[in-house]
């Protein structure tokens, strides 16, 4: 039996921007499907918002996103608040996107793109774990944790 899971990320009339700044980031294949593609009128108040979309990359990333039906203004999804604690940060982010690559060179240069106009809650350096581990949250209010990923143990 195999398992894929898929983070799927809810806007509020800024997906089709998300998406489009994620492919710039990641790489890999856009696609936008609208809810005028899907029959409402394409007068109707967000006619033009996404109903699907998706980024994936021959690499391995993966992301589908829409936006909320009805919402609109942006996206507010990082709208939770981030402190330090006797050095810890501590977030009431309900969910963090995770990634993991091999190398700190290939994790910079992801962290690199995907911190423009971010809020950087942990900057990217060595720690206990990793040789490279950070947060963010993008312009968008997704919250993104990086980091090299482990080699096996054998």
């Amino acid at each position: 039996m195999s398992i894929t899971t898929t983070t799927h990320l809810n806007f509020r009339g800024d997906a089709r921007a998300a998406l489009t700044f994620y492919q710039s980031v990641f790489g890999g294949e856009l696609a936008i499907t609208t809810y005028g593609d899907f029959g409402m009128p394409a007068e109707a108040p967000g006619a033009q918002n996404v109903v699907f979309g998706q980024v994936v990359s021959p690499e391995g990333f993966r992301v589908l996103a829409y936006d909320i039906p009805g919402q609109s203004g942006g996206s507010a999804a990082g709208t939770g608040s981030t402190h330090r604690e006797n050095g810890v940060t501590i977030t009431d982010q309900p969910f963090f996107v995770s990634v993991e690559v091999g190398t700190l060179p290939e994790v910079g240069a992801y962290w690199q793109a995907l911190a423009e106009d971010a809020t950087i809650v942990e900057p990217l350096a060595a720690s206990a774990w990793s040789a490279g581990f950070g947060m963010l949250t993008d312009r968008f209010g997704v919250t993104w944790i990086f980091g090299v990923a482990a080699p096996a143990s054998a």
